[in-house]
């Protein structure tokens, strides 16, 4: 018969080991890409130098099939559930974690690659949109891609409803600035796509079907915080005219486990940027 201490001993050794296998902190950014293979060098970097676990990318703008892989894979990131099309919108999730595609809808009958989900082994779904950005004029009458937006949404918070998420990561470009301090001016931007009354309502109306909680402001929860800075700005640093467009959300069972959130505003300086900067957060599930 085993002595006590040793029993002791073994016991521990089993609860850590336990432990470790339900325990998996991670670590996962957003960023919209603006063409994943033209931009290909700065995922690089980013996986070089910030070593997400979970990167999900938006408008990656290329077939599944062309999408760099083998220069991921080389940097530990083998594992990759996406949608893709040629030239516009599509969705990608790179990780060095295991993922099992968690499938895809079509919000709005758009036919574009604008959501995947995966999940990983601990059971947590990663969901990454990509929310149409609405064209220049707040008016469904006179703007298609405007109404287009607005039903992306509806959908979006309909289906939340019908099918409460739990032990979900809602990630990605939503295209609307929602608090009056994620903007540079929420008096001068009231009546630009991506900060008017109506977006902001009906992103508004789309997290609270979830129950979803914005990890970055939980946080963060005050100050001016941006993640786009518009190309035609001729230094973007210094007019810092920025929007808050790109968001890391979770269920109220996972949100608690949240926290480090940060915007990596210096990759929006990197050579040849995207326009959006990567956002980041731990979970210790």
């Amino acid at each position: 018969m085993a002595a006590p201490g040793l029993r002791r001993r073994a016991l521990g050794a089993r609860f850590r080991a336990l432990t470790q296998e339900i325990f998996m902190p991670f670590t996962l950014a957003t960023w919209n890409i603006n063409s994943v293979r033209l931009r290909a060098p700065l995922v690089e970097r980013l996986l070089g130098e910030e070593a997400p676990d979970v990167l999900c990318l938006q408008e990656c703008k290329s077939p599944v099939e062309k999408i760099p892989l083998e220069t991921f894979r080389a940097l530990g990131y083998g594992h990759l559930v996406a949608r893709g099309q040629k030239g516009y919108n599509g969705v990608a999730i790179l990780s060095k974690l295991p993922l099992r595609d968690a499938g895809d809808r079509d919000f709005a009958g758009l036919g574009h690659a604008r959501h995947v989900a995966a999940e990983l082994e601990n059971g947590v779904t990663i969901h990454n949109f990509y929310v149409p950005a609405g064209g220049d004029v707040p008016d469904r009458e006179v703007n298609e891609k405007f109404g287009q937006k607005l039903d992306y949404l509806a959908e979006m918070r309909d289906w939340f409803r019908s099918d409460r998420p739990g032990k979900s990561i809602l990630v990605g470009d939503l295209n609307i600035a929602p608090r009056e301090d994620d903007v540079w001016s929420h008096k001068k931007l009231l009546k630009v796509v991506s900060h008017t009354p109506q977006e902001v309502a009906a992103l508004g109306d789309t997290q609270e079907a979830g129950h979803w909680v914005d990890v970055t402001r939980k946080d963060i929860p005050e100050g001016q915080l941006y993640s786009w800075w518009s190309y035609r700005a001729r230094d973007w640093d210094a007019a810092d005219k920025g929007r808050r467009l790109d968001h890391v959300w979770a269920t109220p069972d996972i949100a608690g486990a949240g926290h480090s959130s940060r915007i990596l505003r210096a990759a929006r300086g990197w050579e040849k940027p995207s326009d959006h900067a990567p956002v980041f957060a731990t979970f210790d599930l």
